[in-house]
């Protein structure tokens, strides 16, 4: 399994696109420190000296109420506070809604070399967004060389070595009213609660490779209609050359799964030769997945009553013989 990944406090300081607006106040030196969870924490009970469900490893968040209660103390509590807290090895402190933070505050985070940080944002509202800013930077990426598809709302990965026609497939799929999501390089990124999303590269997002053709916009050609900028994977299609002398999967009682940034996804493995409606069988995994969401395993289905009428005609079988 691979280590999970960690962004640098200084991140959090460097960021323009979910409003922060935060600025430092003291202990530079611990911008170098690491964040590996997208969870925060208020830690009131903590000052108290109640440190046991204290997490180090997040943002600690100094709202109205934390700071409150410091300035209830002598500076001598404080610091005897404070020094105690900062022993468990915090991430960063952040004060909200443009708080004056004490002096013994700045003073015990600079000689911690922890990163004290102040937003005039509210302590609710700095949370939402540093959550969101977190879970997006934490999460696990990747980029996958093939062609994503939006089919009857199904997220369809098609994969196959170069040449085999995979866009070629997703031209086919468009004009018949899909939508395209990524050619050649698709964007892939874990989310919350075991799901993975792809998107286009921004740098080709909306143009496909047509051999003979070139470079086309299916958005200019198309319309707006005819794309969409991320999807949910949830089945990916590889598609091999037809080989006559390999053995494909003719009932699909077994699922099969590649695993992509941790997430297993449905596999099917499609065979291409000249004559196969590939746009269609498409179409059809597409319908089948969604049959399979609303608990129909067709292939399942099919082997349990092809069992049940064997077993029935053995048992038919067996009664005859003792009759006789």
């Amino acid at each position: 399994m691979s280590p999970p990944r960690t962004i640098r406090i200084s991140a959090l300081l460097e960021d323009r696109d979910f409003d922060l607006q935060l600025t430092l106040v003291a202990g530079d030196k611990g911008l170098g420190r690491t964040l590996a969870s997208p969870r925060i924490q208020k830690p009131g009970l903590a000052l108290t000296g109640f440190t046991e469900h204290l997490h180090p490893h997040r943002v600690q968040v100094f709202g109205n109420t934390e700071i409150s209660y410091l300035r209830t103390l002598t500076e001598e509590v404080q610091r005897e506070v404070l020094t105690r807290l900062f022993s468990q090895d915090l991430a960063c402190v952040v004060v909200t809604k443009d708080l004056e933070p004490p002096r013994v505050l700045v003073e015990s985070c600079e000689r911690s070399k922890l990163a004290l940080m102040r937003t005039p944002l509210l302590s609710s509202t700095f949370i939402q967004q540093v959550q969101a800013f977190l879970e997006q930077a934490l999460t696990e990426r990747s980029s996958l060389h093939g062609v994503l598809m939006d089919v009857f709302g199904v997220g369809i990965l098609l994969l196959g070595k170069s040449g085999i026609g995979k866009s070629e497939i997703a031209l086919d799929l468009v004009m018949r009213g899909h939508r395209l999501v990524a050619d050649d390089i698709v964007d892939v990124a874990r989310r919350k609660a075991g799901a993975v999303y792809g998107a286009g590269n921004p740098v080709i997002q909306h143009h496909m490779e047509i051999r003979g053709l070139g470079i086309i916009n299916i958005k200019d050609l198309f319309g707006v209609s005819a794309v969409r900028e991320q999807k949910k994977i949830e089945l990916v299609i590889e598609l091999h050359e037809w080989d006559p002398e390999q053995e494909y999967d003719r009932l699909g009682v077994e699922d099969r799964f590649l695993d992509i940034v941790g997430v297993n996804v449905p596999l099917s493995v499609v065979p291409v030769r000249p004559g196969r409606n590939m746009a269609t069988i498409i179409e059809v995994a597409a319908r089948n997945q969604l049959l399979k969401h609303q608990g129909h395993h067709s292939a399942r289905e099919f082997a349990e009553r092809l069992n049940r009428s064997i077993a029935e005609g053995a048992m038919r079988r067996t009664l005859g013989e003792e009759v006789e």
